[in-house]
């Protein structure tokens, strides 16, 4: 297993989360969080159901605190930042959740445009074209005027994708971005994650669980354990799915029954 320590050295840019702990209430959800998310890379939260993917995402964009800890983007927190500097660091970052979260009175050119008309002081004219570029970004070109319930579960997730990329961020967090999809629909929608960060250099954190997306598109990638409630491995999933220390993680990688579960008879 790859630590933080292991790569100090690189720590300088990127996302840098040390020593968290995530708790609600008395319920330990992940504890001692240590990884580095290198610039302009997909970087891969995974694990089983239930271990606390979504909770960490949530962590790193500040919309839950931490028991214990830091994340560090470019050095500078989220939490306990001045407000002036929060704001600032918030628009560089842009958040697919799993649901799309689209507004379903609004049209697609509506949701898109929603966050520049809150957070610039664009025209309106700008905000158009704006939109119009996003939304041909992510293959949705001359779709403006149509509802979220017009549009296909892909159409909408690139939807939701074009409305994250709505202010330029450097940072892309993706919740299950291929959840509910059709093999061939999820194939297209791993091609744009890429395309993305290879065109505009973003740096994508995404939650999955979905094994051909996380060896299509991983950089990079970290296992959290729902058994010990911390992270067992760190490290590229398709070495991971060899050469893991742990046969949990390998079981998962490789889609077979945990050892665990063989040797009790389930």
């Amino acid at each position: 297993m790859v630590s933080l320590a292991d790569n100090e050295a690189d720590t300088s840019r990127g996302i840098v989360v040390r020593d968290l702990t995530m708790r609600f209430a008395d319920t330990l959800i992940q504890r001692d969080l240590s990884f580095h998310v290198a610039p302009s890379s997909v970087f891969i939260i995974m694990g089983v159901s239930g271990c606390g993917k979504s909770t960490l995402l949530r962590h790193m964009v500040d919309l839950n605190h931490a028991a214990r800890g830091t994340i560090e983007f470019d050095g500078q927190t989220l939490s306990h930042s001045k407000p002036a500097d929060h704001a600032r660091l918030q628009r560089r970052i842009g958040v697919l959740f799993q649901n799309n979260a689209l507004w379903s009175s609004m049209t697609i050119a509506e949701n898109v445009a929603l966050p520049m008309q809150i957070h610039t002081r664009l025209s309106r004219s700008a905000i158009n074209d704006q939109v119009a570029f996003k939304l041909a970004l992510v293959g949705l070109a001359g779709q403006q005027a149509r509802m979220p319930s017009e549009l296909s579960g892909g159409m909408q997730k690139r939807a939701g994708l074009a409305r994250a990329m709505a202010l330029d961020p450097d940072y892309l967090f993706l919740d299950e971005p291929s959840a509910g999809l059709d093999p061939m629909t999820s194939q297209r929608l791993d091609a744009l994650i890429l395309q993305l960060r290879d065109a505009l250099g973003v740096t994508v954190v995404a939650v999955s669980h979905e094994l051909p997306s996380i060896f299509a598109i991983a950089d990079d990638s970290i296992y959290l354990d729902n058994m010990t409630r911390t992270a067992i491995a760190h490290g590229n999933p398709n070495q991971l799915v060899r050469y893991a220390q742990s046969s949990r993680v390998r079981a998962f990688l490789n889609r077979s029954p945990e050892p665990e579960a063989v040797n009790n008879g389930r």
